[in-house]
């Protein structure tokens, strides 16, 4: 499918594409009994569906001169938005720490500097400024220990949903939130009925809803670094976490908070390098440093947000905070090598990176049972 948005976004076809899907789905259907030739015939038409898809949005958008009622639906929540800003100025809250604060909370880049953008870019703590899984992770889980899960689990989950979707209009709807957010609801129907709730056909169809909705996202910085962050931590993490048995981890909790820290940082790292490479030249070295910092930090300043929203009188402890982040981030953006610049990879290259990337991670599962590795004890 995603072949087929790239085809139609750069190259215009004066064939209509439905009718010709129609007819390849009706093709598929009469191949039941030829599982390869059908198994062809389904990948034609996800290719025919991706260029169905981009040409109808392309039409769309160039025929929309109508405010839709999402549109004015968007506008009211950014105006409440505006208003909750407003009550982090009258808190006190000015410069690169409202700035920092309003970018990790309510998704507003407006304030930051280039300044502080480059200083999070170098030490590598540049994800945490734009609304993510980390964001709204952190947001699912306070909603879930406030919320009665076990005596009414289908209602808890289903006001935790309506809350972070409630959350993502509020700040714009950016791509990696409404990634997100759509995870998030696949996570909460299939909790209810006891299902595997996270793996690679999860990512996978959260990407296939996204692209129905709108197929230009595939072109989206935020979309393409968001997905591979999430599809390395669902490949690799178990590949790092499962370095060390479970009974090791049960006698030294602390050594599997933090070293299950340490794997989704290189996981998640390993999926965006070679994209931040591409689009923006270079690549933090620190990043593992830096992520042991503003995770918790992070959770300290949406928790501290939503108390100074209530009580602006207590913004004092925000600014404090979010001072000494800036301060640790300023050090380690100073530190010799911390960033490795001028790197100029062509989209070619990119593509075999991650190809190699896969290679490497069916190569470990392979040989993990032929060498008969076992986790350390």
């Amino acid at each position: 499918m995603m072949i087929g948005i790239v085809i139609a976004h750069y190259v215009w076809l004066p064939v209509p594409i439905l009718p010709v899907l129609v007819g390849m789905v009706f093709v598929t259907l009469l191949l039941y009994k030829q599982a390869h030739a059908q198994s062809v015939a389904i990948l034609v038409c996800c290719l025919l569906l991706g260029m169905c898809v981009m040409q109808y949005h392309q039409q769309t958008s160039e025929h929309a001169s109508t405010e839709s009622r999402f549109d004015r639906s968007r506008s009211f929540f950014l105006e409440q938005r505006e208003q909750l800003l407003q009550r982090y100025q009258d808190g006190g809250l000015d410069g690169d720490a409202y700035a920092v604060v309003a970018a990790m909370s309510l998704g507003d880049k407006t304030a930051l500097t280039r300044e502080v953008r480059s200083m999070y870019s170098v030490s590598g703590a540049s994800h945490v400024l734009a609304l993510s899984g980390l964001h709204l992770g952190i947001i699912y889980m306070l909603l879930s220990l406030l919320l009665p899960r076990r005596r009414w689990p289908a209602v808890s989950q289903l006001l935790s949903i309506l809350v972070v979707w409630a959350f993502v209009l509020l700040v714009g709807m950016p791509v990696s939130a409404v990634r997100s957010a759509v995870m998030l609801t696949i996570y909460g129907i299939l909790s209810i009925g006891h299902r595997n709730k996270m793996s690679v056909n999860v990512l996978a169809f959260t990407a296939l809803v996204m692209l129905l909705w709108n197929p230009a996202w595939l072109f989206d910085v935020g979309f393409q670094m968001s997905f591979m962050a999430v599809w390395a931590i669902l490949l690799f993490v178990p590949v790092f976490t499962g370095v060390f048995s479970d009974k090791y981890y049960m006698e030294h909790p602390w050594v599997a908070k933090g070293w299950g820290m340490v794997a989704v940082s290189m996981a998640a790292q390993l999926g965006v390098a070679p994209l931040i490479a591409y689009y923006f030249a270079q690549f933090s070295t620190c990043f593992l440093l830096t992520n042991f910092l503003v995770v918790p930090a992070a959770f300290l300043i949406l928790c501290l947000s939503v108390v100074v929203l209530l009580f602006p009188s207590l913004a004092y402890l925000l600014l404090y905070i979010v001072q000494g982040l800036n301060a640790a981030l300023d050090a380690i953006a100073n530190l010799p090598g911390a960033s490795i610049g001028n790197l100029h990879p062509t989209i070619l290259q990119v593509v075999f990176i991650y190809v190699l990337i896969v290679c490497c991670y069916l190569l470990i599962e392979r040989i993990k049972p032929i060498m008969g590795w076992t986790p350390w004890r």
